[in-house]
């Protein structure tokens, strides 16, 4: 659990975790140098309950590298994600944790999915695959760490998340999925807080990075798709872009208009 200035939110977070049916777990809280009360109130809980641990950065890391820093002190085989604003259901951890179970080679699992209509959940997808049910079927790559298991060995190899502000999750799946199978699994497990306080609210300044983060791993020769998918779905892409721009232009709507542009152009510059 990484946190800053989370002190409305982090009280709940943790006893969500600490009301886990599953009980084979540490609680790691790594805060980056929040200036409110958070700290004090993970530490309440620590002293109540040992499975809780607190660590505080010495100075200020950001999201993704705090992410890094939390999986460093963590001794157990997975890694499991729930932010101080957010929460798990008291089931969901073994949940989680067993349909892993399942599927020994995977090296990390995604939930919080739309149901598949050809099979149920849980299931898993080699690297190809999942790239597939990402970019030519219903996506899976864009889950936040919430909805994520992953096993600490396969993080490890991967070396964590990238500095990417805002896709450092996107990005790490990628990776990820380039060299290990990923678990699918269903909704229910967790509840993904929304509130004005955080940088989702600003995401469309970070589109590019998205964009850039596709084309990277598309065009990368690890790749698990041929080149003649890679080709399809870059064509797609740029042809719905295209689609919106002219939405944009009938409408009106001169910021869409630009947003689109921009998108249009990072592809146009990739080739």
């Amino acid at each position: 659990m990484t946190s800053y200035n989370r002190e409305r939110y982090i009280g709940q977070a943790i006893v969500s975790v600490l009301a886990s049916t599953y009980d084979h777990f540490e609680l790691l809280v790594v805060d980056d140098r929040s200036k409110d009360g958070t700290v004090d109130i993970a530490q309440k809980y620590a002293a109540a309950d040992p499975r809780v641990k607190v660590f505080v950065n010495e100075e200020n890391l950001g999201d993704y590298p705090n992410r890094n820093r939390a999986a460093s002190h963590a001794t157990g085989k997975y890694l499991k994600y729930v932010d101080a604003d957010d929460y798990i259901y008291p089931h969901g951890l073994g949940v989680l944790v067993a349909m892993m179970e399942q599927f020994p080679d995977a090296g990390f699992g995604l939930c919080s999915l739309e149901q598949d209509v050809t099979r149920p959940f849980p299931f898993q997808l080699d690297p190809r695959a999942a790239y597939e049910y990402h970019y030519k079927g219903p996506g899976l790559f864009h889950k936040a760490p919430l909805s994520a298991i992953i096993k600490k060995s396969a993080f490890d190899q991967v070396k964590g998340f990238a500095p990417i502000r805002m896709a450092g999750d996107f990005e790490m799946w990628h990776r990820l999925g380039q060299q290990f199978p990923v678990v699918l699994m269903p909704q229910g497990m967790v509840w993904y807080r929304e509130h004005g306080e955080q940088e989702m609210n600003h995401f469309t300044k970070y589109y590019a990075t998205y964009i850039q983060t596709t084309l990277r791993y598309l065009q990368d020769e690890k790749c698990p798709l041929d080149k003649t998918q890679v080709e399809q779905i870059l064509k797609g892409e740029k042809d719905r872009l295209v689609k919106e721009m002219m939405k944009g232009m009938a409408t009106l709507n001169l910021g869409r208009l630009k947003d689109n542009f921009r998108k249009l152009q990072t592809y146009r510059h990739a080739g």
